[in-house]
């Protein structure tokens, strides 16, 4: 089954990719203005971009918005996630920023967080949530994954996001998880 994706995200692309296996083909759309974030949440990014690309797209669509949140932060950087050290922030600034704020704080409890949303021809379908529960530790350890992953260890695994391999950490990633709901429910709907 042919989807269309709002993301240009190599590295989200990728995950999509292997978290859905054989019979599902992702097409990023290309060439359309990007659609500004304004939601609060993760749930009002993705619908929001979810409605606007699918205007441009022949088919179903999904966006996604994700995140990382940390207790002790009140849950940011949540949806800045990509930009907690400013706009146009690389990985390891945001990275720096993190540990900057969480610098003498024992409650490091965190949780990466992806929203899916469905829509097709600039009406919602439907939103599917995935989470993963780790912690936040001070020195990257991980040559795997990105943006924070170097930092959320996970303990289940005895590891950090970015030590582990790819099929491993999308077995139990935020995005992962949300995916399976949106594949297992798109399969229902067939």
């Amino acid at each position: 089954m042919k989807l269309y994706c709002a993301t240009s995200n190599p590295g989200k692309l990728l995950e999509f990719r292997l978290a859905a296996g054989q019979g599902w083909e992702f097409v990023p759309l290309a060439g359309i203005p990007p659609c500004e974030e304004t939601g609060e949440t993760f749930e009002e990014n993705a619908v929001q971009k979810a409605i606007y690309y699918s205007r441009h797209a022949p088919g179903l669509l999904f966006a996604e918005d994700s995140g990382l949140e940390v207790d002790a932060l009140g849950g940011a950087p949540g949806v800045r996630s990509a930009r907690f050290a400013g706009d146009g922030a690389s990985d390891a600034e945001n990275n720096r920023a993190l540990i900057e704020k969480l610098r003498g704080v024992t409650n490091r409890s965190a949780r990466y967080v992806s929203v899916i949303a469905l829509a097709e021809a600039g009406k919602e379908l439907r939103t599917f949530r995935g989470e993963v529960a780790g912690r936040i530790v001070d020195e990257p350890r991980g040559a795997n994954g990105f943006g924070y992953d170097p930092h959320f260890y996970y303990e289940a695994f005895g590891l950090t996001f970015a030590e582990a391999a790819a099929e491993q950490k999308l077995q139990v990633s935020h995005r992962g998880r949300a995916l399976s709901k949106m594949l297992e429910w798109l399969s229902r709907r067939e």
